[in-house]
Parts: C-alpha cells; structure tokens; sequence
C-alpha cells in the first residue's frame, strides 16, 4: 500500500511542472491583456475626474447665487448626481447603447436580472476595449453633467421636486435616446456627424432643456424692471472661482477619457494632444471675456471671465484632438467672445439664467459643433446633428415642463422666492450666521 502510493504521489509530482506550462501557456501575455487593463484604467480615472466637475457645478451655483437660495443649489447638486446615477443604470445605458451591455437594466431593454453583477473579466470581454463597469461608470458621469446644466440656470425660483423628475426624466430616458444617435451607433454616426465628447450631445442637450425651462418657469421677482436688468450679485465669488478651476481640472478627464483607448503609444499621445488642446481652448476662452469685459465696460467681469473659460472649454470638447495648439487658441476664444455677447441678449429677451449655463453650454456647444466641420469638411452632418439635438432636446423638454407647471406647479410662492429657497424649501440655511440676500 504505501510503495502504491508512492508511485502515484511520484507521477503527481512528474506531471506538475507540465500542468504549470500549460497553465502559463493559457495565460493571456501582457500584450493581449494590456490594451484592456489601459483603457480601463483610462475610464476609470477619467471618470473619477468628471465625478469631481459634480462639485464644480455645486461650487459656481453656490457663489453665483444669493445667500439665501444657496442650501438649495448644493442640494439640488447632490440628489441630481445620485438620482442620475439610479436612473443611468435602470434605464438609460441599455437605452443608448442597445443590444451591447445586457446585466445592468433587466426585464425592461435587457435580458438578464436586475441583480446582475456589473462588469465582466478580462476572460468574458473584447481584450482589446475595457471592462464593462468601468466603461458604464465613465458613461455615467457624462449624464449627470448634463443635468448639472439645467440647474443652475433655473436657480432660485424653482420648487425642488419637480426639478428632479424632470431629472429623472433627463437622465433615463431623453439624453440616453439622444445620445445613441451618434454614440450608440445611431442614424447621426451612421451620416458622418462628429461629437468627439460632447459639445452637442451633453452641453447643448443641458443647454437646450435649461432654455425651455427657463422661458416656461420665467424670470425672477425683479429681474427686469422699467425695461432694465437688475443686477443680483452672487452670494460667493471665491466658491464660484474655484468652482470653475474644478471643473477645468475635471474637463481634462472629459475629454482625455473620451478618446476611448489607452493600449497603444499613439493612443497616449493623442491623450496628450487633447490635454494640451483642452487647456489652451480654457485659457483662449477666459482671456477673450478678460479683455473684452474691459473693452466694452471699461473694467473686467470676473464671472464673464469665469464664464468665458467654461466657454472655451466646451467649445473645445466637439473636436480636442485635430487642432494644432492655435487652432485650439481660436476656438476658445470665440467662446469666450459669445459668452460676453449673449449674456446681454438673453437679459434683452428677458430670459433669467442665473449662472449664464445657456450662453456656456448652449451657444459655445453650438460654435464647437460646427467648427468641427473646418476638420472634416462635413457641414451638413454637423448642422444636421445640431439641429435634431435641439429640436429633440427643446420639444420634449417644453413639453415635460408645461405638464409640470400644469399639474404640480414649477415655481415657489412670490413670498418663498423673496424669503430665499433655502428656509421656503428646506427649513435650512447655507449660511445662518448671516443675513446675505
């Protein structure tokens, strides 16, 4: 018996060095694998900083807003992200990208159940792309972005509530429709129209929806008197401004993260290339405001100039990789120049937007769109993509507004608007130790 086991234990032995060969042998090499493990990690740091422009867009509605109404932009920031994220998973991912990542919906687009572990191995997944959870994840922050945009131009005269399901609305259902029709490999793909991160599909979609929603709810108590603007200074130029370094720092993962790849060395250099070019669009856009705020008014705006490098930012973020750094020069600037010119038409057409989102996200996304073309050559592609985005986004958005307004009611009472949204609506205040109106 133990001579048995003995020979048994020695062929054991023998056969293990040539069971671990064939192990090794099955093993993906780093450069089967590589490509995969790149770009995923690409996904999720881009992602990680388009999740910090979240606290971008909470900080420059903060400071651009009165003391009063400031409790209640920082909660409209919050519940929109997270409501984004619920809905972006329920709905929304297999809505914009059909038929190609089944186990994050379930019974309703999908096939599988709503318990469904996000993500796949490197085993069950394209080696050559990204891991499933991590390329959901990037996608995620991009709708909450759009989101983001409508909030602060609706600022202080809209009731919470109905704000978030149109929210949800938003997030689930209208930008996820939208947007397959370029990234989901929809009709506007298939026609040639180029959107390299979203100067359309995000900014002027958000752009778009804040518009109806301003005209419908309307201006707020005081805004235009006797055929003038009053001005109603925000509550914290400092929050503001660093509100507007965070979301530079995180338009870096934006539009990094939007090249897709990470696996090979032409890939990282393109990353490279719309790092520089996004900077320099940031900058182009903020020293054009810079300059012309001091031109026409005799003394420089700093929320034109906050304004005008947001500008340049998305005027950028159509096409960050084709431009030389002049080219990047120029198409920030313009943006920059816009800001400063539409802040003052949409207050002619007594359109309140308090943070100046449409002239930013609206307008600029606008102007990228299209100077996208001066790459391509593909003019009716892009002037096709743009006015389908804002036919599309500015209808069904008007549309979920006025049956708002009809049933629920969008607007707070005269008297909560002129007590400040933070005590009518929340029972609290951002700054209690002060009388900040």
């Amino acid at each position: 018996m133990k001579l048995t086991n003995t020979l048994i234990a020695g062929a054991a032995l023998a056969a293990l060095p040539s069971f671990a060969f064939a192990q090794e042998a099955a093993a993906p090499g780093f450069d089967e694998i590589g490509p995969y493990i790149m770009t995923t990690f690409l996904f999720l740091v881009a992602g990680f900083l388009v999740f910090f422009m979240a606290a971008g867009f909470a900080m420059l509605e903060a400071g651009l807003v009165r003391g009063k109404n400031v409790a209640m932009q920082l909660t409209k920031n919050i519940a929109l992200f997270s409501i984004a994220s619920i809905m972006y998973w329920l709905v929304g991912f297999n809505l914009m990208y059909p038929g190609e990542f089944n186990g994050y919906l379930g019974p309703i687009f999908g096939t599988t159940t709503w318990l469904e572990p996000v993500g796949l191995d490197a085993s069950e997944a394209a080696l050559d792309y990204a891991s499933v959870a991590s390329d959901f994840f990037f996608q995620l922050m991009f709708v909450a972005a759009t989101a983001s945009i409508v909030s602060g131009a609706l600022a202080e005269r809209i009731k919470l509530w109905p704000f978030l399901i149109f929210v949800a609305i938003l997030t689930g259902l209208m930008y996820p429709i939208s947007g397959s029709w370029q990234w989901g490999g929809g009709w506007l793909s298939e026609m040639g129209f180029s959107d390299f991160a979203g100067s359309t599909i995000v900014h002027s979609v958000g752009g778009w929806a804040a518009l109806a929603g301003a005209i419908i709810l309307g201006p707020r108590l005081g805004k235009y008197k006797d055929g003038r603007t009053v001005p109603m200074p925000g509550s914290n130029l400092a929050l503001a401004t660093l509100g507007t370094f965070i979301l530079w720092l995180g338009w870096f993962g934006f539009n990094g993260g939007s090249q897709l790849a990470a696996g090979t060395v032409g890939d990282i250099t393109d990353i490279g290339r719309i790092f520089a070019n996004t900077n320099m669009a940031a900058a182009s856009g903020a020293v054009a405001a810079l300059i012309l705020t001091q031109i026409m008014y005799k003394k420089v705006d700093l929320t034109m100039v906050l304004n005008g490098a947001l500008a340049g930012l998305v005027s950028i973020t159509a096409e960050p990789l084709a431009p030389t750094l002049l080219g990047a020069l120029l198409t920030g600037a313009v943006g920059g120049v816009i800001v400063v010119f539409a802040v003052p038409l949409l207050d002619k057409l007594k359109i309140d937007d308090v943070v100046g989102a449409i002239p930013v996200h609206l307008l600029a996304g606008i102007w990228g769109t299209l100077a996208v073309a001066f790459y391509t050559g593909n003019w009716g592609a892009q002037i096709t993509g743009i006015v389908a985005y804002g036919v599309f986004t500015f209808v069904i958005a008007g549309v979920i507004w006025f049956i708002l307004k009809a049933t629920v009611g969008i607007r707070v009472s005269e008297e909560a608007e002129i007590n400040g949204l933070d005590m009518a609506e929340l029972g609290m205040e951002a700054y209690p130790e002060f009388n900040k109106g």
